[in-house]
């Protein structure tokens, strides 16, 4: 278990550079098990959960090269189908959640896909039905073993369907999307997710030949063909890294520029974070927040009520910064009603940030109010533990903006979707160790 030991209190200043997004790299790259010709894929993050992907590719017999740092290629002529119901594979699919997304390929190519409960995050339930919902509507036949929590699907041939989902899932829109593309006939997936990451996906698809329209909306049409072929992609800068430096820059009263941050893909995640007082400025495709020497004061709503920030499906407000504004808001002048709707687990981590001298009321599972201290009175470092990805780096943004010396162990939760943080932190002026 690795931990991460934070001097607190110091203001950074330079430029960081987000990595590839984490959620589009688990996509992706399970699209290489949909043909057997070379897919070349650029700013691949270099993360635990992304890493344990490509390993599984690899445990499956994808032959794969790395070609630079961030680039690699795949090809997936000789999948070996055995592997799936190895013990080998219900140890490696169970350790990450993304694995999922290999069902859907496997099934649309081979005829079958099986999966080991997968595991991520512990923020509440995150239930698969929406997935294998889509894969019967196509006509595979489901089942699942209780006792080894052993998923399964297998069919003849998928053949395209309506179909209306019971919530916007992303993996789940991904899943049903990779299987449709080879499916005979029309699909129809209405209430799809619609994020840049979703679009990503169908746009990469298109140019391996697959036939989807609607891409951007939340109604799209898939015309099934007989064959992929290989492509070249590259994968977004990762938003969720972006809106965790822009509160990393508010915190610590930082100036801060993040570079090629891919503007037109932010959505709502500039404006939400205004709400707050924070001023970002666009230049070209870089956000540039200057140093908060005088704080930042969160907006009331024009009837002077106090301001709620929730979550949504995109174009909403992803619940993924929903604890980086929390974290953010207790330095704040005013107060704001944090709604986490869509998983019951994600604010539990804000009695560490009580522990910090923080005011923060958790009203039930869903829903915590912030007091900002405008500053007037700091934070104090403690010893702590990340529970998740996006606690744990709300966590060192709070160390770092904290009085004294702070200790975060666990920290491999902040390593599966953060790469080299403490060496790129280090790179602005931030006075951070790694200790295994």
């Amino acid at each position: 278990m690795g931990t991460f030991k934070i001097e607190g209190g110091a203001p950074l200043k330079g430029e960081i550079t987000p990595q590839g997004a984490k959620n589009e790299a688990l996509q992706v790259l399970c699209t290489v098990l949909l043909t057997p010709e070379k897919v070349t894929i650029n700013n691949i993050p270099d993360i635990i959960d992304v890493n344990k992907l490509i390993n599984l590719l690899r445990s499956l017999g994808v032959k794969i090269e790395k070609l630079a740092h961030g680039s690699y290629s795949f090809q997936a002529d000789e999948v070996n189908l055995a592997y799936l119901e190895s013990e080998a594979f219900k140890k490696e699919g169970a350790a990450l959640r993304g694995s999922i997304m290999i069902v859907g390929p496997l099934l649309a190519r081979f005829g079958k896909g099986y999966i080991p409960k997968p595991g991520g995050d512990k923020i509440g339930r995150r239930r698969l039905d929406t997935h294998f919902e889509g894969f019967i509507n196509l006509g595979a036949t489901f089942r699942y073993n209780k006792e080894d929590h052993f998923y399964g699907v297998e069919a003849t041939k998928l053949k395209g369907a309506y179909m209306l989902l019971d919530e916007a899932s992303v993996t789940g829109t991904a899943n049903i999307v990779m299987a449709a593309v080879l499916a005979e006939g029309k699909t129809t997936i209405y209430n799809a997710a619609c994020e840049p990451y979703l679009q990503q996906l169908c746009n990469m698809l298109n140019s391996m030949g697959a036939k989807i329209t609607g891409v951007g909306s939340n109604l799209l049409e898939i015309e099934g063909v007989e064959k992929l072929g290989g492509c070249e992609h590259r994968i977004l800068p990762d938003m969720i890294e972006i809106g965790s430096w822009i509160g990393l820059a508010a915190m610590t009263r930082s100036e801060i520029t993040i570079k090629n941050v891919s503007w037109d893909n932010l959505g709502v995640i500039p404006g939400t974070f205004r709400k707050l007082g924070i001023t970002l400025e666009r230049r070209g495709d870089d956000i540039y927040i200057p140093a908060h020497t005088d704080g930042y004061e969160i907006q009331n709503y024009i009837d002077g009520s106090i301001l709620t920030i929730a979550d949504a499906p995109w174009p909403g407000f992803t619940p993924d910064l929903l604890s980086i504004i929390l974290v953010v808001a207790t330095q704040a002048r005013g107060e704001v009603l944090i709604h986490q709707k869509m998983f019951e687990s994600r604010l539990f981590f804000v009695d560490r940030l009580i522990d910090m001298g923080a005011k923060i009321i958790l009203c039930d599972p869903h829903r915590a109010t912030v007091i900002g201290l405008d500053f007037k009175s700091t934070l104090k470092g403690i010893l702590m533990s990340s529970p998740d990805i996006r606690a744990g780096i709300s966590l060192l943004i709070a160390a770092l903006s904290a009085k004294g010396t702070s200790t975060i162990q666990n920290s491999d939760q902040i390593d599966r979707g953060y790469e080299r943080i403490d060496e790129r932190l280090r790179a602005i002026g931030a006075k951070i160790e790694r200790f295994d």
